[in-house]
Parts: structure tokens; sequence; C-alpha cells
């Protein structure tokens, strides 16, 4: 198996630098490239209450050959569900046959609903009672991040956003870092790649490196100290996405990718989604 890079998280946890996202992936799908990402080498699956599919990765872990201390599970806590938070990590862990999950993600902060600080308490809670290993968040902008932190002394391990080249989202990645949030990139390809792919940095370096496009993208995650978790349900798609430990990308290499930053959001603003 590749040699896979770990990264230590602030409350003493390790997590794989790379995963596998199921998002909008059908129970079958889901359940298939789990099975899959798994045989490949992949120790990390990312899901959702909201993706519908935590059955599936419940099955594939049931049905897989590698131990379960072995493989990083992620599901997170939907928005309707912040006042509700113990029932919700109990139906999901029902739904992926666990007892606990090693990650646990608040999806967003819907900051007119105003219930992330008492959602982030009950999550401190779930920590507590074991339920889940580490605790964090996903589309927290700085201002929310700071009031989680002030108003409970505990700051999550995580941040997941959305970033990609044409959204590179640098002053929260080193607002993160200055905090010891790792920062995990969702969307990490643009969703296959629309507008990336074909830049000519990106081209040229799949050139010079006998990679693909794809390829060269999730080592720019990497290289960039970003955990990265490309969705696909593809066989032979989720076997390429895993070639990415033979290589890595020059600091320079890294900055021209850089300039490609255009602020291009896909998904919703976490300051605007409730």
């Amino acid at each position: 198996m590749a040699d896979q890079p770990v990264i230590k998280l602030r409350d003493g946890n390790q997590m794989p630098q790379f995963g596998l996202g199921v998002w909008q992936a059908s129970i079958e799908d889901a359940r298939n490239a789990a099975l899959k990402a798994l045989e490949v080498g992949y120790r990390s699956i990312d899901t959702a209450a909201i993706y519908k599919n935590e059955e599936a990765i419940g099955q594939a872990l049931q049905e897989t050959n590698v131990p379960r201390d072995d493989i990083f599970i992620t599901t997170k806590l939907w928005n309707d569900d912040q006042l509700n938070a113990e029932q919700a990590i109990e139906t999901s862990l029902k739904k992926l046959q666990l007892e606990s999950v090693d990650l646990y993600l608040m999806h967003w902060p819907c900051p007119e609903k105003d219930n992330y600080v008492d959602a982030w308490k009950a999550m401190i809670e779930l920590q507590k009672q074991g339920l889940t290993k580490s605790i964090g968040v996903c589309n927290f902008n700085q201002a929310h991040l700071k009031r989680l932190i002030d108003e409970t002394g505990v700051t999550p391990v995580v941040n997941q956003i959305e970033l990609h080249p044409m959204l590179q989202q640098r002053e929260l990645h080193a607002w993160n870092a200055m905090h010891q949030i790792q920062t995990e990139s969702w969307s990490p390809l643009a969703q296959g790649g629309k507008g990336v792919f074909d830049q000519d940095v990106i081209k040229n370096l799949a050139k010079k490196y006998g990679k693909t496009p794809a390829q060269v993208v999730i080592r720019w995650h990497l290289d960039s100290g970003l955990v990265v978790i490309p969705k696909s349900i593809t066989p032979s798609r989720i076997e390429e996405n895993f070639k990415v430990f033979d290589f890595r990308l020059e600091k320079t290499e890294i900055s021209d990718i850089a300039t490609l930053d255009k602020g291009n959001r896909l998904g919703p603003d976490p300051e605007a989604f409730n």
C-alpha cells in the first residue's frame, strides 16, 4: 500500500490526509465506491446524515476485510438537527453499524438560526460520551469559529470547506492553521474539474509528471497541507485518484496554481445559507 500521509489533529487523534467523499451517491453506488476504495488502499471515508447513504458505508464496513480500527469514518450533523445532536448521532451510528465515529462535523453554521453554539456544546458532550473521537465543523468562517472558541473554550479540530484551485480560501486556511484547526477540502476537484482541468498550468504539470489533471490537483491539496476527499463512484477513477503518492509538486508549481484563484464558489455561501 502507498505510504499515505497522516495528519495529527489538535486533540491528539490522527486522520488520513486523503479519503473518499460520497456526496450525492446512491446507497448502492456509495457501498460499491467504499468497498472499491478500501480495496485500493483508502483508509478514510466521509459521509453525512443529509447524504442519505450512511447505511451504505455501514454495509461496506461489514463486508470489507480491512479492520475497523484502520478506517477513519466521518459523518455530519445536519442543520435541522442542531438542537438534537445526541439523537442525530445515534441515528447515524445505527445506520453506520458503529459504536462511535472518528470525526463528527457540524455541517453548516446557519447563522440566521443562531443555534450553532448550542449545537457545538452538545457535540462536546457527545465526544465526552465516546460517541465520536473528534469534533469539528464544515463551512465555518472566521467569525463563526471565533464565537465557538470564545463561548465554549473548545476549538474544532477540523474545518471542512469548499476549496479547489478556483476557490483557494487562503485567508481562512491561514486562520485555521493559526488556531491549529485542520482545513479539509470539499469539492476538491471543483465538481469534476469545471474550469480547472483545462487550465494551462494544470495541463502542463500533468504532462510533466505523467499524471492526469485530477491527480495534479489532488497532489496540490496534499502539498498545501490540506485534507482532501475527492468524490467518485467510478472504480477506475477511485483507483486513479489514489495514485498520487509517488510524486510531489515543487514550491514554484504550487505558486503557479495559486494564480488560478478566482474566488469562484460552486456551493452556497456560509454567511447566507440557512
